[in-house]
């Protein structure tokens, strides 16, 4: 089973995760969709495939009210987990990404190459989907 968790303050990221669990449907494996707020670190971390999806916030950060303190406790539970990473922006370079991809990676997880970020509203869905049956492979 794939678990997709993630945090979107205006759609787009939200819009990202619908992409990913179809094509992990359409891949005929099971899928969990879910946002941040409504799960728990123990839950998210009882899966080996983890797809987790943020939006740059602020100065390219992670959400910090929901998401980071999320981040920080499940980090620790991510060894040998298949984890991948999505999410949108509407500046800056997508620092916020190569930072979480680094941390995902320092906390011991398989990284799902490439991470996923999109400038605005997912318009081409080419590279979610992708992620999607990525992580439907690993599953």
């Amino acid at each position: 089973m794939v678990e997709i968790v993630y945090w979107s303050g205006t759609g787009n990221t939200e819009a990202m995760a619908s992409v990913i669990e179809k094509a992990v449907k359409d891949e005929g494996k099971e899928v969990e969709c879910v946002c941040f707020e409504n799960t728990d670190a123990d839950s998210v971390a009882a899966h080996d495939v983890i797809i987790m999806g943020c939006p740059a916030m602020g100065a390219e950060v992670l959400e910090e009210t929901v998401v980071q303190p999320f981040f920080d406790e499940l980090k620790g539970k991510l060894s040998g987990k298949k984890v991948g990473l999505f999410g949108s922006y509407g500046w800056g370079t997508g620092e916020w990404m190569e930072n979480w991809v680094a941390a995902v990676k320092e906390a011991g997880a398989v990284f799902i190459d490439p991470a996923v970020i999109v400038n605005g509203a997912p318009e081409d869905i080419t590279d979610c989907t992708a992620l999607g049956k990525a992580a439907a492979a690993l599953a």
